[in-house]
């Protein structure tokens, strides 16, 4: 599991691989990424959009943004922690992530960057 704490917001991620699968008669490697957010800070916050940088180890990169996740734009109170899960499919069997939520204070009305730190995306544990 990775984490990092970015203005009293935690974000927790853990990764599964979930197999192969064939698309355009070509095997794919698909990955399952689990998401936690957890407002540690003292203010109300709505998460209201994404942004992700997804590496695959044969060079190629994509970028995915939008409004919210899986659907939603949830508003977390301090202490509350929202989890979803979503995935992303490589042609390789090892790739990476990271990017950043945008967040919003409901009091404040101001937006700031949540990062979402480097995760790595692997069919099998590597070590250093």
């Amino acid at each position: 599991m990775v984490q990092q704490i970015t203005k009293g917001i935690k974000v927790s991620v853990e990764t599964t691989y979930d197999g192969v699968m064939e698309r355009n008669s070509l095997l794919n490697h698909v990955f399952s990424y689990y998401i936690s957010i957890e407002n540690k800070s003292n203010e109300t916050v709505q998460l209201t959009d994404r942004f992700w940088v997804i590496f695959d180890s044969l060079n190629k990169t994509e970028t995915v943004e939008g409004e919210g996740v899986v659907g939603q734009t949830p508003t977390l109170e301090p202490g509350d922690n929202y989890t979803y899960k979503s995935g992303c499919v490589l042609t390789s069997n090892v790739g990476a992530m990271k990017g950043f939520f945008k967040m919003k204070s409901i009091e404040t009305e101001k937006i700031f960057k949540v990062t979402i730190p480097v995760f790595q995306l692997t069919t099998k544990p590597l070590s250093n």
